[in-house]
């Protein structure tokens, strides 16, 4: 007979960017249900995201959970200053901040303006920043707390074109997180990267994309790459098996913030395609531990 006492979690002050869809608002109820107290960051409240979070507040009268909406755009410093103001005021400490959100742009790389490729990055690089300096001075102050990053398998594993503005935005956050966890282990702040891959249901990614705007260019390409957009999603759909689940994601998030300071993974693969992610990945991070170790510098590698 197992006789193992086994503790539940401590309740943690979650805040969650973009979870008005997709993996944010199955992320923002997992952590919910888990008896977490979780804002759910979302822009436009009032317009939008009306029906986003009238679902989230009725989710949360529905099962007695602690789930909050809060206006936040993610591009706005403002707008993320106010939200987490909000969050500080609601429940008087933060705990965990949750980089989820990014916006997918479709179409050959050379018909997208400069301008454009800015905004791909405004989404999910910068916006990661904005957060950051709203967040990280809480988190540094109680020297306790975890930032995760929902990162993408395409920065590292199989890449198909056409989607390059967005793969290598979250090339970008990647390497925003990589060095990220150095600087704050020391003020034990705990990071993690979860990397989902290809996930062609239930979270409406290809749906909701972004195209390029330069049609001239876009039709250059249609003569040699004819329906290229919608073979990609298609082999994708194919790679991806049938009991596929992005659920999998908010509950690899909920792991990680139940899970003990300093002995979290740096990094879960979350991947029903197994694009080849997971084996570069573990490389990289191999490689850079070492490489932290040889400099004397080991103890980044964990929070304290």
């Amino acid at each position: 007979m197992d006789t193992t006492t086994h503790t539940a979690p401590t309740p943690r002050t979650v805040l969650v960017t973009g979870a008005s869809s997709g993996f944010g608002a199955m992320t923002v109820r997992a952590l919910a249900d888990a008896g977490h107290t979780v804002h759910a960051g979302m822009r436009d409240l009032a317009g939008r995201n009306q029906r986003a979070a009238a679902d989230a507040t009725a989710y949360a009268a529905r099962h007695g959970v602690a789930l909050h909406p809060v206006e936040m755009d993610v591009v706005d410093q403002a707008s993320v200053d106010a939200a987490v103001a909000t969050v500080l005021q609601r429940s008087g400490r933060l705990d965990v901040v949750v980089h989820n959100a990014g916006h997918m742009v479709l179409g050959p790389t050379e018909a997208f303006t400069p301008e454009q490729l800015a905004e791909v990055y405004e989404v999910n690089v910068l916006s990661t920043q904005r957060v950051n300096r709203a967040v990280l001075p809480h988190l540094r102050a109680q020297r306790d707390g975890l930032v995760v990053w929902i990162g993408s398998s395409s920065t590292r594993g199989g890449t198909p074109p056409y989607l390059a503005p967005y793969f290598a935005a979250k090339a970008g956050m990647d390497s925003l997180a990589v060095s990220y966890a150095a600087e704050l282990a020391r003020f034990g702040v705990d990071t993690s990267i979860v990397v989902p891959g290809s996930f062609t249901v239930g979270t409406h990614h290809f749906a909701n994309a972004g195209h390029a705007t330069d049609e001239t260019v876009a039709a250059a390409y249609e003569t040699e790459y004819a329906g290229l957009m919608g073979q990609v999603a298609a082999r994708l759909a194919e790679l991806a098996p049938d009991d596929q689940d992005p659920q999998e994601v908010a509950r690899a998030v909920v792991a990680l913030v139940g899970a003990e300071k300093g002995r979290r993974p740096f990094r879960v693969h979350v991947d029903p395609a197994d694009d080849g992610a997971a084996v570069v990945n573990a490389v990289g991070d191999r490689v850079r531990a070492e490489f932290y170790r040889r400099v004397g510098l080991e103890d980044l590698l964990t929070a304290r």
